[in-house]
């Protein structure tokens, strides 16, 4: 479908090793150096604490009560990095590094996966354009099961890839990742990639072969494993919480009946992938438009189009949506968009290279003026706006964020010089994924501890400490949610009693949780207010801590 240029050239190694420093650039920044921020990465790592705690990994335990929303896989990942390299970074930190790990497996497998269907160089293509869409860029970073999950489908996809070659391998890596995936989020994985699978010789005549039959037979009992040892050993612990976990938490959720996550239309997803997939769906559209006629027979496009096509058709038939469980519609979109990129015509490369240039140089350019008037207190306007937005923070000049930051700066710099030297259509891509990369180091550098003032409970939770009193039976709560139960264990110790599944049982003190804005009216007169709080620059949370009139 398209030549191969100089960026695409298997022999050039300097790309190669621009590549390598380029992912590590896009994976490593914000996975150290901030706390467990609401809401996902806060209860993802209480559930990563309970099992360093514990040691228990067969019922995911959140808060002291069983939470059944996922499989264990990320989370039993995370403690092993946490108990690994817990003795030099902080422990919710060591367990972030998961995310790194897997998300370097995705773009790993992804480059695998678009060299095998499009031939050399086209793997860097694919894996430059995933880094460059808008939506992985923070949900790539987060302490969060879905990119597990993401890890999971890229193996499927590149075992689908290579189901004609080596259909051995193929159906190692096909089941492999499937039961990743089901290990990650449940039933979902198998489903969407079985569906996938199903389709493709149903649809195509290129997938209809023995090869193809043995691979999928060879993926079938390398995914076994995966997908009934936790299960048996969950439904021998506790044969209710495997029917909370199986009928509530996966079919439950998807088909509505069970009323969990939010509810959302079913055009939801057609509407967020515009920018959530930006560059990759406009590219891929190319691809499928410029070679309309022929484009159809070949496999690559047949996978990469099928697997899209069931994970927006499934997930938007789903009860549920956020564009968080859009993070897999992005491989395919990257694999379908890679063979287009060198046929883009001129006009077009050349405005995505100039907006990719303009509009990330320009935000980089506002991150450094709005972090210099915060630091240097000039203009003293604009300073005075930031701490008001994050009265927490305490500005303070740290050298080496200001260094990674500006030798991020140099290099996005040199970067754009030296691609001057390839071709218009691949610099496009290039200098649109160093463009996001940039602005993700300087946000997790220099503005990393602004960021993390408002985000994190520590402080509010030290506060809320210092007012308990020095006996208390136990701590009741009202409408505590998950990501604050999960870190009031981790910073405090404190597991509490919820009102909400704990009937009956009296305790003298009692935590609440409602709208600044709305308050909720006093519990009772047997209750005397000691403590009220909530994070810095929080104008939405509230907290209120009672004690129990002894009278």
């Amino acid at each position: 479908m398209s030549q191969p240029t100089n960026l695409t050239n298997s022999s050039n190694r300097s790309t190669f090793f621009l590549l390598a420093i380029l992912c590590l650039a896009w994976i490593l920044p914000g996975l150290i150096g901030h706390q467990p921020w609401k809401p996902d990465e806060a209860y993802s790592f209480g559930l990563i604490y309970h099992i360093l705690q514990s040691g228990d990994w067969i019922v995911p335990t959140l808060g002291g009560e069983p939470f059944m929303e996922k499989p264990p896989l990320y989370y039993l990942t995370a403690a092993l990095f946490g108990k690994i390299f817990s003795f030099a970074l902080p422990l919710h930190d060591a367990a972030r590094l998961a995310t790194g790990f897997f998300m370097a497996i995705a773009l790993l497998l992804t480059g695998l996966a678009g060299r095998e269907l499009w031939g050399k160089g086209h793997g860097r293509l694919a894996v430059l354009i995933l880094i460059g869409c808008l939506g992985l860029l923070i949900r790539g970073h987060e302490m969060i099961t879905d990119t597990a999950l993401l890890a999971g489908f890229a193996m499927a996809i590149y075992g689908l890839a290579l189901s004609h070659r080596r259909f051995v391998l193929a159906g190692f890596w096909l089941g492999t990742g499937t039961g990743i995936g089901f290990m990650s989020k449940g039933l979902i994985a198998p489903g969407l990639v079985g569906l996938t699978a199903l389709l493709l010789p149903l649809a195509f005549r290129h997938w209809r072969s023995r090869d193809y039959l043995l691979c999928l037979a060879t993926a079938f009992f390398a995914a076994v494993p995966w997908l009934t040892i936790w299960p048996t050993l969950l439904y021998l612990r506790s044969p209710e919480l495997f029917r909370e976990w199986f009928w509530i938490n996966n079919l439950g959720r998807f088909l509505g009946f069970a009323k969990l996550g939010p509810g959302s239309d079913h055009w939801y997803y057609l509407k967020t992938l515009p920018w959530f997939a930006w560059p990759a769906l406009p590219i891929a559209l190319w691809t499928l438009w410029q070679g309309r006629r022929t484009v159809f027979r070949q496999a690559g496009v047949q996978l990469a189009l099928t697997a899209f096509l069931v994970m927006l058709g499934v997930l938007s038939l789903a009860s549920d949506a956020r564009e968080l469980y859009a993070l897999p519609m992005l491989l395919p979109l990257s694999l379908l968009a890679a063979p287009g990129v060198n046929t883009i015509r001129r006009g077009a490369a050349s405005a995505l290279n100039w907006f990719s240039i303009m509009t990330f140089g320009f935000i980089a350019g506002v991150f450094w003026f709005y972090w210099f008037a915060m630091i240097s207190g000039y203009p003293a306007s604009q300073a005075e706006r930031l701490q008001r937005l994050q009265p927490g923070y305490i500005p303070a000049f740290e050298p080496l964020h200001f260094a990674i930051a500006l030798l991020a700066t140099l290099a996005w710099l040199f970067i754009i010089f030296w691609a001057r030297s390839l071709p218009r259509n691949p610099r496009a891509v290039l200098n649109s994924a160093t463009g996001i990369t940039l602005v993700w180091v300087i946000m997790m550098t220099v503005w990393l501890p602004w960021l993390d003032a408002g985000k994190s409970y520590r402080s509010m939770i030290a506060s809320m400490q210092q007012a308990l009193p020095a006996r208390h039976a136990c701590i009741s709560s009202n409408k505590l949610g998950e990501p604050q139960r999960a870190l009031l264990e981790y910073y405090a110790g404190i597991l509490t009693r919820r009102t909400e599944t704990h009937k009956g049982i009296e305790c003298d003190l009692l935590l609440v949780q409602g709208s600044a804005r709305n308050p909720d009216a006093p519990p009772g007169p047997e209750w005397n207010k000691i403590w009220e709080g909530n994070r810095p620059g929080d104008k939405s949370e509230r907290y209120w801590l009672f004690q129990r009139n002894p009278s």
